[in-house]
């Protein structure tokens, strides 16, 4: 049961978080950022948010770091539009997978 709980707060906390993503005004957040999953600990105080961009890999980290500067305001708006008894710790990591997927897809089509 508690699994379900996680699993249902974690894509809570990623539907929110793209919300909240659009709000920043940060020049270091990249415009075309996409949350990719959010992982959620078992006792729900650590989530940990995967991050990736069109833009590549170091457009992703330099995101990642406006985002860690901001991550006060982002974790008390999470508490706030979901309601939680406590907010956990947000930790952001960058993700290249829409570039990797871009290149699947592409090999895919030579392929074709």
């Amino acid at each position: 049961m508690p699994n379900f709980k996680n699993s249902r707060m974690a894509e809570d906390i990623k539907r929110e978080m793209t919300a909240i993503l659009r709000e920043l005004k940060d020049p270091r957040i990249d415009s075309m950022l996409t949350i990719v999953r959010a992982d959620l600990s078992g006792d729900m105080s650590n989530c940990k948010i995967y991050v990736s961009s069109f833009g590549g890999i170091e457009r992703a980290k330099e995101s990642v770091e406006g985002l860690k500067s901001a991550a006060g305001f982002i974790k008390r708006e999470l508490f706030h539009r979901l309601k939680m008894r406590k907010a956990p710790e947000l930790t952001f990591i960058a993700d290249n997978s829409i570039e990797r997927s871009a290149e699947i897809s592409r090999k895919l089509h030579e392929l074709l």
